[in-house]
């Protein structure tokens, strides 16, 4: 089945869709690939699909705070490394940006994930497709199905036949249908992510072995030229609501960086805010919630609160629930650090303080609930960024 045939069969173009804007020539200069025509062509015409009502076919776009190209292919290509690295012993294989690697172009409802093999042929049109399973994953078994198809072969198999899966099973056949994906009504234009100068690189890569302190990490992790710290108080206005000082290195920290998120991960809250997002209104609810949580699950919520003797008092959280804090047992430069995980028992104090804490993560280095290390495959220097709110996120 061509391509022609193929939208005909999905009633495309449907009436009311908008074309999307794609620059080929950059998307393509930016992963060092020609893409397959029928993917442009289809991609070009009807924009993200959501085809048999279990198919995702994504492509260069965003939309704000839902879907953005470089992120999506960055953290499927990673996550599914992962996953078939952890079924044994099915080491994945070559993912772009590596030469002739995987490269993703879909996804299911089911997770599964659908692929290029671009080493496979010179002729991009002759690319066939891989899935990955993370069923199969889970289950110890090969992830890993190659289906001899390209692109239009394998949408047209998935409404007619249906295709075998790794684990058993079948995908499809599904029904003959495609609409506009629904998170992504009004998709703009993809823009390639800047490239960090070769010096700039150079100096965060030496800061991952080299330094110690605050010193090393502004050079591993460059900070904002205005931290925000948030409006409405002064430091001692802060000190007075919370009812205590704050470590010396906490306030350091903040004056370089202020308020904003850690790889994507760890968000701290606006110091000096007076708002909801505010460290003393953070402080109050958040206190609030675990005390009721120890008063009905002690066994999973043993800490003391602030202003408790030896109390939590948390000045961050982490995109899945974690909260970072302080056990506020005697002088402040003595707190220890301690992270409240979501998703698993109490755990201990930290060993470290706050900013060499920050610096080992950062270098991967450091492995705890609530602060996911990185994979064995990553680069740091991917990962480790800071993200600063801004007036109008405060």
């Amino acid at each position: 089945m061509d391509l022609t045939r193929l939208t005909a069969l999905l009633g495309l173009p449907r009436p009311g869709d908008r074309p999307v804007a794609v620059d080929w020539s950059r998307v393509e200069s930016w992963l060092g690939l020609t893409l397959p025509g029928d993917y442009k062509a289809l991609f070009s015409g009807h924009g993200p699909l959501d085809i048999g009502e279990f198919v995702w076919l994504h492509g260069p776009c965003v939309q704000e705070a839902r879907f953005d190209y470089t992120r999506w292919l960055r953290e499927t290509h990673r996550s599914c490394r992962i996953a078939s690295r952890e079924a044994p012993p099915y080491e994945p294989p070559a993912l772009h940006p590596e030469t002739g690697g995987l490269l993703a172009w879909g996804e299911t409802r089911a997770e599964s994930v659908l692929f290029w093999d671009t080493g496979a042929n010179d002729d991009p049109d002759r690319w066939p497709v891989v899935l990955h399973d993370p069923d199969s994953a889970r289950a110890g078994r090969n992830p890993w199905q190659r289906y001899d198809h390209t692109l239009t072969e394998t949408l047209a198999a998935l409404l007619t036949s249906g295709l075998e899966l790794p684990g058993g099973g079948r995908l499809g056949p599904l029904p003959a249908t495609a609409r506009r994906t629904a998170f992504l009504p009004e998709p703009a234009p993809w823009a390639p992510p800047e490239t960090e100068p070769e010096a700039v690189r150079a100096e965060r890569r030496a800061a991952l072995t080299e330094g110690t302190d605050l010193a090393a990490l502004t050079r591993l992790v460059p900070p904002p030229a205005s931290p925000y710290l948030g409006t409405g108080r002064t430091w001692d206005e802060l000190y007075e609501a919370l009812g205590t000082r704050l470590p010396a290195e906490y306030v350091a920290l903040m004056e370089r960086y202020g308020a904003g998120c850690w790889a994507e991960w760890l968000r701290f809250f606006e110091p000096l805010g007076a708002g909801d997002a505010g460290l003393v209104e953070e402080v109050e609810w958040r206190l609030d919630t675990y005390r009721e949580l120890r008063a009905e699950f002690p066994e999973f919520n043993p800490l003391a609160t602030w202003p408790e003797p030896g109390g939590f008092l948390p000045f961050a959280d982490s995109i899945d629930g974690d909260q970072l804090g302080w056990l506020t047992e005697g002088d402040p430069e003595r707190w220890q650090l301690i992270v409240h995980p979501r998703h698993a028992d109490q755990g201990p104090p930290l060993s470290g303080g706050l900013v060499d804490t920050l610096l080992e993560w950062s270098r991967g280095r450091l492995r705890a609930e609530g602060l996911p290390g990185l994979d064995a495959a990553d680069d740091p220097l991917d990962f480790v960024r800071f993200q600063p709110w801004g007036d109008s996120e405060g």
